[in-house]
């Protein structure tokens, strides 16, 4: 009987855990559930400029709070909802949109990841196109001892038939040098 209660207390607890928890107090919601509906929509798409990567209908952010009041502050005032993201705009900058319109001010937000992967690929690109360039492509090819057999300099002709010549020279004699 006890481990049958302890599964029923652990199930009812996951099923709690995993409901949607929304930050939305409920002394904020409106008495008109279609002015409640048209903040949750507004405020869904408004970013927490706290957290950055939620709405604040979803933060328990001082910032999300206010910005949820104002939001049903200018909808009971009789704002549309344009106008309502248009003043929250105009005080905190096209940031606070979950997806900012793409503007000239915005490019940055745009396009910035996309020019950082491409500068990335064309510098790692050049690195390895300039290791991989032979040493005889490059017009030298002494550094590079697996670039084959090369013609001798007249310098080094002489000194090898020298050489040659000593060797000779010492085995005929019996010679170790």
């Amino acid at each position: 009987m006890n481990i049958r209660r302890l599964v029923i207390h652990t199930l009812v607890a996951c099923l709690l855990a995993s409901t949607p928890v929304f930050a939305v107090e409920p002394g904020e919601m409106l008495d008109d559930p279609v002015l409640e509906g048209r903040a949750r929509d507004i405020s869904a798409g408004l970013r927490c400029l706290v957290c950055q990567n939620q709405s604040i209908d979803d933060s328990n952010a001082q910032l999300a709070i206010d910005l949820r009041v104002l939001v049903r502050e200018r909808l009971v005032m009789g704002d549309s909802n344009d106008q309502v993201v248009d003043y929250v705009v105009s005080r905190y900058g096209d940031f606070v949109l979950l997806s900012p319109p793409v503007k000239a001010s915005t490019y940055v937000l745009w396009f910035g990841p996309v020019l950082i992967v491409m500068f990335g690929i064309f510098v790692v690109a050049t690195v390895f196109r300039r290791r991989n360039i032979s040493p005889i492509a490059a017009g030298d090819s002494s550094s590079d001892p697996t670039s084959g057999p090369r013609a001798l300099s007249e310098e080094e002709k002489k000194r090898l038939a020298d050489l040659l010549d000593d060797s000779d020279r010492n085995r005929k004699t019996g010679e170790i040098t």
